[in-house]
């Protein structure tokens, strides 16, 4: 059963699912995480292993039934082991882009509509489902194609114009379509973030849900990556049974490195979690500071699904630190009303570096150069925190997002321009076929505007 971080009414998970935000404006959280041994599930393969990970959590859900979506779901990416890890010295980078818009959002994504689907057979809902979710720039395309063959789902897309990567923007308008609406704000992330929150709470009569991470069902299927990355360095013999392991976590809304905090709370050999950030430092500075403030200058960087000053999932850590949902909304309520709050961080397990715009350029050439391997702006910024951090443990950088969507960026870390064509020729590489686009209109809404203008749509749906 879960419950809002702010409140303590409990609802099944299927509801938490299709509810996407607590009524009251909290996250939904467990109490009591379930404990799961990576050792009795040596031989598993991912998608054995993430049917069972997921009936954990949800025990409404049978595993025949799970295991079907999971299968359905994982089939698409194009790779058979679903993630892949590629060692560098003590590290090894692990792949997540090798689901169908090319981002780690897919191994959550590609899920998790089919569990609202079935959530909303559970409850036996027939009326139809509205959508809406922000996106700095992967989540959107992720959750397109996810919903894209739901019946009885209409979705919106919000992004913020300017702020994602050409090739960002051009994954989602290809697949707009009659349920599926991509719209640009004028705004940034976070702007489309509060529209999207605040819409959520005063239409509730709209029966609207979420994709972003503040929805459960986003988070839990991410938990999985963190069990099966470490059986596979034990199955391969780079460590040990119960050798602890570090993870840098390249964050922005704070969902992935959440993940990795609640594997480690379920047994896995975690010793530390190492959250990455951009010039947007508002986690770094959390983490060395303990004050989450939001009050400063929003940088577009060229790390876009990284510009975030309001990290959503970071109200669920708090939760599990105070453990105390009054506490977590008059917290929430302060941060509402000033931008910024003072909290003790007890899990000492937490380290943050941060990364500027030309460290992350440096860092692309940095791991060409020593390992003959191309890595994207975000995962630049996780392979710097790695080689900031004094760690002498094994560590897995968690490699978000191919480098095919943000070409210009990898280029100019060796001198030269262009785009998807240039990198091919440079680095003799060939593009995945989800990247061949079509040129489609994008709309343009201001943020005032915005509310009418969704209004208005989900009306002339009906």
């Amino acid at each position: 059963m879960f419950h809002s971080s702010r409140g303590m009414d409990l609802v099944p998970g299927s509801v938490a699912i299709l509810n996407g935000l607590a009524p009251d404006g909290g996250l939904y959280v467990m109490d009591n995480l379930p404990h799961v041994d990576y050792k009795t599930h040596l031989e598993d393969d991912y998608k054995m292993l993430a049917s069972f990970i997921i009936c954990k959590y949800f025990d409404e859900f049978s595993f025949i039934e799970v295991k079907k979506l999971v299968d359905e779901a994982y089939d698409t990416f194009d790779t058979k082991e679903v993630i892949e890890l590629k060692e560098c010295d003590n590290a090894y980078f692990l792949e997540l882009f090798h689901g169908p818009t090319l981002a780690f959002k897919d191994l959550a994504l590609s899920i998790m509509p089919k569990l609202m689907k079935l959530s909303k057979e559970k409850n036996k809902l027939n009326n139809k489902t509205t959508i809406i979710t922000a996106t700095s720039g992967d989540t959107g395309s992720a959750a397109l194609n996810g919903f894209k063959d739901i019946e009885g789902i209409d979705i919106f897309v919000l992004y913020p114009n300017g702020g994602v990567s050409d090739n960002q923007e051009k994954i989602m308008l290809n697949y707009q379509a009659k349920n599926a609406h991509v719209i640009a704000v004028n705004g940034n992330f976070d702007d489309c973030q509060s529209f999207l929150k605040k819409f959520m709470n005063e239409h509730k009569d709209l029966n609207l849900s979420t994709a972003n991470s503040i929805n459960i069902a986003r988070l839990i299927p991410q938990i999985v990556y963190y069990y099966y990355s470490y059986i596979k360095l034990v199955n391969d013999k780079k460590i040990k049974l119960d050798e602890e392991i570090s993870f840098v976590v390249p964050s922005g809304n704070f969902g992935d490195i959440l993940a990795g905090f609640l594997a480690k709370n379920m047994g896995l050999p975690i010793k530390n979690l190492v959250c990455a950030t951009n010039q947007n430092s508002v986690l770094f500075d959390y983490f060395n500071t303990n004050i989450y403030d939001k009050n400063r200058e929003f940088y577009k960087t060229n790390s876009p699904s990284m510009d975030i000053l309001t990290s959503s999932n970071f109200e669920r850590l708090v939760y599990y630190m105070l453990n105390d949902t009054s506490k977590v909304k008059a917290l929430m309520d302060t941060f509402n009303k000033c931008g910024k709050y003072e909290l003790k961080n007890p899990f000492k397990y937490f380290y943050s570096y941060k990364s500027s715009d030309s460290e992350v350029i440096d860092y692309i050439r940095e791991v060409y150069d020593k390992y003959n391997y191309l890595v994207d702006p975000h995962t630049a910024c996780g392979y710097g925190a790695y080689t900031k951090y004094d760690g002498k443990e094994k560590c897995v950088i968690i490699s978000t997002a191919s480098i095919f969507k943000f070409p210009s960026t990898v280029m100019s870390a060796f001198g030269k321009n262009g785009g998807i064509e240039e990198m091919e020729e440079e680095f003799k590489l060939e593009r995945p076929k989800s990247l061949y686009f079509k040129d489609n209109e994008k709309i343009v809404v201001e943020l005032n505007d915005l509310e009418d203008y969704i209004l208005n749509m989900i009306k002339s749906g009906d």
